[in-house]
C-alpha cells in the first residue's frame, strides 16, 4: 500500500472509530461517568411514562433502591402512568418519590395543587421533587415571578407532605436561581459529563450521572442517579 492508500486507510479508521464512540454514547453504552457502589452505596432511576410498561418485577432491589417518578407538570398535566408506576414500585420494595416539572409560566398555586391532587401522602416515601429546567419549557417570565413562583410551591408542598421539596435543576437553571438562594431544600443536580463541584460550597444531595442507562425490565433508556451520604442518611430523608 503506498503513501496516499495508508493514508486514507487511517482517516477511515478515525472516521469508523469516531462513528462507533458517538453511537456507543447515544446508546448508552458508554458513559462519561461510573460512580461506585462503594463511593455511593444508594442508587437510584427516575422514570415517566416515556419508559413506556415497566417490568417491575425485573428491577432489582439490591442495585436499584430509589426511583422518582413523574406525576404533575405545570397547573394540569398528570403523568399517565404515575399511579401504575408508584403503586408497582412500592410494591417490589423501592422508596419511591414524585417529580412534577415546573413551568416558567404558570403561578406556584396552581402548580402545588396539581401536583398535591395527584401524588398520595404516603409513609416512607421521598420528599416531593420539583424540576427544574430551561428544556421544554415556555418562555420564561422575569427572574422575580418565576422565584415567587417556586417559593409559593415549595412552600405549599412543605405544608402537606411535611418535607422539604427536593429542587432537582441543571446547572443552568442552579446557576440563574439557586446558588445563593432556596438554601434549606435538598439538591438533584444533573450532570452526566463529570462529578458536580458546585459554587460557593453548597452540597448536592442527589446527582442524574447519565440520561441513557439500561436497567433489567425497562425497555428504553432511563436516567441513572445516585444519593450523596450513607444509607442512614438516606433513610433520614423519610422522616416527615
Amino acid at each position: 500500500m503506498n503513501r496516499y492508500g495508508r493514508g486514507l486507510a487511517a482517516l477511515l479508521l478515525f472516521i469508523a472509530c469516531g462513528w462507533l464512540i458517538k453511537t456507543a454514547f447515544y446508546q448508552g453504552w458508554l458513559r462519561f461517568n461510573y460512580p461506585s457502589r462503594q463511593q455511593w452505596p444508594v442508587q437510584g432511576i427516575d422514570v415517566s411514562h416515556h419508559q413506556k410498561i415497566i417490568n417491575w418485577a425485573q428491577i432489582n432491589p439490591r442495585e436499584i433502591q430509589f426511583v422518582f417518578i413523574k406525576a404533575t407538570e405545570g397547573r394540569s398535566f398528570r403523568d399517565p402512568a404515575f399511579q401504575q408506576n408508584w403503586q408497582n414500585a412500592r410494591a417490589r420494595g423501592l422508596v419511591t418519590g414524585a417529580y412534577h416539572f415546573f413551568s416558567l409560566c404558570t403561578s406556584g398555586e396552581q402548580q402545588a395543587q396539581n401536583f398535591i391532587a395527584t401524588v398520595p401522602v404516603a409513609k416512607n416515601a421521598l420528599p416531593p421533587v420539583i424540576d427544574l429546567e430551561y428544556g421544554a419549557n415556555c418562555i420564561p417570565q422575569h427572574h422575580e415571578q418565576i422565584s415567587a413562583a417556586l417559593r409559593v410551591m415549595t412552600a405549599k408542598l412543605e405544608q402537606v407532605y411535611h418535607q422539604k421539596a427536593i429542587l432537582y435543576a441543571t446547572r443552568e437553571f442552579y446557576d440563574d436561581y439557586l446558588q445563593q438562594d432556596f438554601l434549606a431544600h435538598p439538591l438533584w443536580i444533573r450532570d452526566i459529563w463529570q462529578k458536580p463541584s458546585l459554587p460557593y460550597d453548597r452540597q448536592w444531595t442527589f446527582w442524574q450521572y447519565a440520561n441513557r442507562g439500561h436497567v433489567q425490565g425497562i425497555d428504553t433508556a432511563v436516567d441513572l442517579n445516585v444519593f450523596q451520604g450513607s444509607k442512614a442518611q438516606f433513610d433520614a430523608l423519610l422522616q416527615r
